[in-house]
């Protein structure tokens, strides 16, 4: 079996990185894959030099939709420009088309009605909303997805027929076609994804995100933290984001959760693109802020350092930093949205805090910092990782998908 998958990035973003680790984990299974990305397309010369070039054209026809403004320019995407992969030997060797997350200029609706046309074995990860509305990819309370969209909140000027409404209509034909099976990577997503009339009558199953539990595994506390000139003798804490100052990833209540704890023997990790203000605001506590940091080996020990691991999300699908985290025997804290709570197990190997409650985080924190409960947090959050998460699970699953049609 031939398998092409299609991600705007190779390791980009947590939908890219899923992507390139279900590659790995599928070649481990005998099966032939290629990944094929935005940046590595086999174009012709004068094509590769101008690759940029569909990518500008969809953020120009949004930044003229939303009247000049910068604002959610890149909180949308329209699929209106792209490359036209399915002339390229990849496409047409390939039994299996696994598309991921390939907005931003890399697939246009044009090249999807010929990936869907072409008959060929469609399945589509989606990795958050975007599938199931007009143009957005977090819905962040609006419910218009579920009948159809226009009005949308993203939009300076808005109205019935916008933008968002024209690309729901673009959708829907696409999908009428009938030949797509829609993965979600968790069933919070799944059952999002059901409310959305784009979705009445597809095929919409529910397949979490593989994991690597022999690389992400647990190590020597004091060796990792020795290696990354971390202290022995507090109590660490790690938050990990892109960017650490992205308001979604609820940095804001991360501080207040600390600044109540007011504990000279915790302290935080930050990985991530650095915000110099977060420090300002937490006077009392010891920021150590790695920035962002591409080597699997160092972020493997900063989570092996790490005595909990806090990712307090606004908006979350199936983050891969809690799963890496729990493969590596480190509970998790984290707020009761999206998928979170089916990854923690509350008060079982993490703690799941009441939504934006920065008092219930600190809470939190408390409980699996506790003597008492870490122990025990860490076997179980290492276990489910393992069974749940484990790169033979997850493609035995995708297999079956692949070849005999959709499971539950």
């Amino acid at each position: 079996m031939n398998i092409l998958i299609l991600s705007t990035f190779r390791a980009s973003g947590g939908a890219a990185i899923a992507a390139s680790r279900l590659a790995d984990a599928i070649r481990k299974h005998g099966a032939h894959v290629e990944i094929m990305t935005r940046h590595n397309l086999p174009l012709p010369g004068w094509k590769a030099k101008w690759g940029g070039v569909p990518f500008l054209m969809e953020r120009a026809q949004i930044f003229l939709a939303n009247g000049f403004s910068r604002q959610n320019l890149f909180a949308v995407d329209t699929a209106s420009c792209g490359e036209d992969i399915t002339t390229t030997d990849a496409f047409r060797k390939a039994d299996v088309i696994h598309i991921h997350w390939v907005n931003q200029g890399f697939l246009s609706f044009d090249v999807l009605r010929k990936i869907v046309d072409s008959g060929k074995r469609v399945v589509w990860t989606m990795h958050d909303a975007w599938n199931t509305t007009g143009i957005c990819h977090l819905t962040l309370g609006c419910e218009r997805y579920k009948a159809q969209c226009g009005e949308c909140k993203y939009l300076k000027y808005s109205g019935v027929d916008d933008l968002s409404y024209r690309v729901w209509k673009k959708k829907e034909s696409l999908y009428a076609r009938h030949s797509i099976t829609f993965v979600t990577c968790s069933h919070w997503l799944r059952a999002e994804a059901m409310q959305s009339s784009l979705m009445r009558g597809q095929d919409v199953v529910a397949i979490p995100n593989p994991i690597d539990t022999s690389f992400y595994t647990p190590r020597d506390k004091a060796e990792c933290r020795k290696a990354l000139n971390l202290p022995q003798d507090k109590r660490l804490l790690l938050f990990v984001a892109q960017s650490v100052g992205n308001p979604y990833k609820g940095m804001d209540y991360l501080i207040d959760a600390i600044n109540m704890l007011a504990d000279s023997d915790i302290e935080l990790m930050m990985l991530g693109a650095n915000d110099p203000g977060i420090a300002q605001r937490m006077p009392r506590t010891r920021i150590h802020a790695m920035g962002y940091i591409r080597d699997p080996e160092v972020i493997r020990q900063a989570y092996n350092a790490a005595d909990a691991f806090i990712l307090p999300s606004l908006s979350e699908n199936l983050p891969n930093t809690i799963m890496e985290a729990m493969a590596c025997a480190t509970p998790c804290v984290g707020f009761n949205v999206g998928g979170i709570p089916e990854m923690i197990d509350h008060q079982h190997n993490g703690y799941v805090a009441e939504y934006k409650d920065s008092a219930d985080l600190m809470q939190g924190i408390c409980y699996v910092l506790a003597p008492g409960n870490a122990p025990r947090l860490a076997d179980n959050a290492r276990k489910k990782a393992v069974e749940e998460y484990g790169e033979d699970s997850v493609v035995r699953r995708y297999m079956d998908v692949y070849s005999r049609g959709a499971i539950v």
